[in-house]
């Protein structure tokens, strides 16, 4: 048997799908010994993106064949297989291959749900009335079509139904997914823009000339402009779908979206007056709210046809069941699964997939569901390594699972619970998504608490860490150039507060944190957009539209204040260290106007620098 029998096997009888241009280069490649190094070599991706590629085709062979599949066993395995069921290879020719009966096809026709459903999957539901309107959306010359879902909600499988319209329209079509870029690709504008165009070029089977158009002195984006449009479009005489998976991989990265997204907002626009760009129809899609700050006239997320897919009803719950073969089911039997698991696309899938091929009974489905036995465990288990990685996301859920009503959150923090699928979001008031999630998280957020108790007390007053505070500055930064006005910083550092906690208990210590935190929280509730902790007694308050003088008021009352709570401390005889017998705090006040010559590192040196004058000064007091 040689790579390409192997190929046609692994289509037509394992997986009973065509595979992607990329997860066939590695069959064939791995069938003849090849490392992912050597692949990688001669393609336009890296070999880790190879690895992540192989690892999840490895995964969906083997969850059909029963044994564990990888590079190195894949001629063996398959070759089993084969022989297990009777099925034969009489030569090494794709001619003589002998494939199954349609019995057999029809056994395989439902895939264990890991992946986007194909163009003309069986099992995919229609949203009314979704699919036709974008169908329609797509015809329109020069559309936007803006496609916003969480994670495992179907907007791959939506992508594909928007492919496949594209191609009864025989237009041409380039699907460009942001998670695939090197975050070396992130580090500035003209970088990504580059990339960008050679991706679609390639797409488009079309040699990147990037050479012939680029010019520095018109800069990147018109560089980009004129690429696509005396080059890329010139070279087709039908509309080209440009399909921009996972855009929110660009949110991450200020610098780029701020000027990334209003381009694609200006192509739209030059396409009402301009036949070239009539024949570009952009499908943006993405996992979250938008965050990035734009204005209304440069943003592409208040143009077009906008997608927010929702749940299942129950009546496309039904229709999923009958796809699946399952007419056992009655109205209470569906109710009783949506009522663990709302109508999530993935979730009910995973549901009817193991009762219908693995035949497990409802009943202990779901009373397995939220445990590390059920079926959806390893799902589960994925979210929890990221809250574990990320235990200031921890906190948020755990303030949400806490609350029946929704709870307003961190705009940051939103944006990636959200995206995980975990929390539903009305504005910034987040509920939990369904009742798996809740049951599931409450027990193990509990068994958790000792890894997240060091960042529990970075929540008193609803004081944000110290990398989401880089985060937000990063990300307002532009708004505030726009705006014109001053920006301020006060760095708080409580005096001595390590010697207090040695000499009085951290029990005392954290009793005498909360009052301080306290009373800093409502000195500035009027002005601050932000309060940060930097470490446990240091906080940093962002006061947007606030000048010198004015901060340094704030900051004055800040320091009076806390010295008025007399939290008196115990000192030693032969000390001065305690010279006025309560703690206080020394304060340090910068302001700064931003503009595209500066950072935000700026101000921030500029007021911890101000802060650390104080402590030399004596302490006790307020520096700018």
């Amino acid at each position: 048997m040689n790579a390409d029998s192997a190929l046609e096997i692994i289509e037509k009888i394992v997986l009973s799908r065509q595979l992607s241009p990329i997860e066939q280069l590695i069959i064939r490649q791995s069938w003849i010994g090849k490392s992912y190094d050597d692949m990688a070599q001669n393609i336009n991706y890296s070999s880790n993106y190879l690895k992540v590629i192989g690892f999840d085709l490895w995964n969906n062979i083997s969850n059909v064949v029963g044994q564990k599949i990888t590079k190195k066993n894949i001629q063996l395995i398959l070759t089993q297989y084969l022989q297990n069921r009777n099925l034969a290879v009489v030569d090494s020719t794709r001619d003589n291959l002998v494939l199954p009966t349609e019995d057999v096809v029809a056994s395989r026709q439902i895939e264990f749900p890991n992946s986007p459903l194909l163009e003309n999957s069986a099992l995919y539901i229609n949203r009314p009335p979704i699919e036709e309107l974008v169908r329609a959306e797509i015809a329109k010359p020069g559309c936007v079509v803006r496609i916003k879902a969480p994670k495992k909600m179907g907007k791959n499988s939506l992508i594909n139904q928007i492919v496949k319209s594209a191609r009864t329209y025989n237009y041409q079509i380039a699907y460009l997914d942001f998670q695939e870029a090197d975050q070396a690709i992130f580090s500035n504008l003209d970088k990504f823009l580059r990339w960008f165009c050679t991706f679609i070029s390639r797409q488009l089977n079309l040699n990147p000339r990037l050479d012939d158009y680029w010019d520095e002195d018109i800069g990147s984006k018109v560089s980009c402009k004129v690429y696509f449009q005396e080059y890329l479009l010139n070279q087709i005489d039908i509309a080209l779908v440009l399909v921009l998976n996972e855009v929110n991989c660009v949110f991450e990265h200020p610098h780029i979206a701020s000027e990334f997204l209003p381009m694609l907002r200006f192509w739209h626009e030059i396409a009402r007056v301009d036949e070239v760009w009539q024949k570009l129809r952009l499908v943006i899609a993405h996992s979250t709210e938008v965050y990035i700050p734009l204005k209304l006239h440069q943003s592409p997320f208040n143009v077009g046809l906008a997608i927010k897919l929702p749940q299942f009803t129950n009546e496309q719950v039904k229709l999923l069941a009958a796809c699946y073969q399952i007419d056992w089911m009655n109205d209470q039997q569906i109710q009783e699964l949506m009522s663990m698991v709302g109508g999530h696309p993935y979730l009910i899938n995973l549901a009817f997939y193991h009762l219908c091929v693995e035949r497990i009974p409802l009943q202990k489905l779901l009373l397995e569901a939220p445990t590390l036995a059920g079926i959806y465990s390893d799902h589960l288990r994925g979210h929890l390594a990221i809250l574990q990685q990320e235990p200031e996301l921890a906190i948020f859920l755990q303030q949400v699972l806490k609350s029946n009503d929704g709870v307003f959150l961190d705009a940051l923090a939103a944006y990636k619970l959200e995206s995980m699928g975990l929390v539903e979001l009305d504005g910034n008031l987040a509920s939990i998504t369904c009742e798996l999630y809740r049951l599931y998280f409450q027990s193990q957020l509990e068994q958790e608490n000792s890894l997240f108790d060091p960042f529990r007390q970075s929540y008193i007053n609803n004081f944000a860490p110290y990398s989401y505070f880089r985060q937000y500055l990063e990300t307002e930064w532009r708004q505030w150039m726009q705006q014109s006005l001053p920006l301020s910083l006060i760095w708080c550092d409580i005096d001595y507060f390590k010697s207090y906690n040695k000499y009085h208990g951290l029990s005392a210590g954290n009793t005498a944190l909360q009052q301080i935190t306290s009373t800093v929280c409502d000195c500035v509730k009027y002005q601050a957009a932000f309060i940060a902790r930097h470490n446990v007694e240091e906080f940093v308050v962002v006061l947007p539209k606030i000048d010198t003088d004015n901060a340094v008021e704030i900051a004055e009352n800040i320091r009076t204040r806390v010295q008025a709570l007399g939290i008196t401390v115990r000192t030693q005889a032969e000390s001065e260290e305690f010279s006025t017998g309560v703690l206080t705090m020394s304060l340090g006040v910068a302001t700064i106007q931003p503009n595209s010559q500066l950072y935000p590192d700026t101000v921030i040196a500029a007021a911890q620098q101000a802060m650390i004058q104080s402590k030399r000064q004596g302490r006790n007091r307020v520096s700018v």
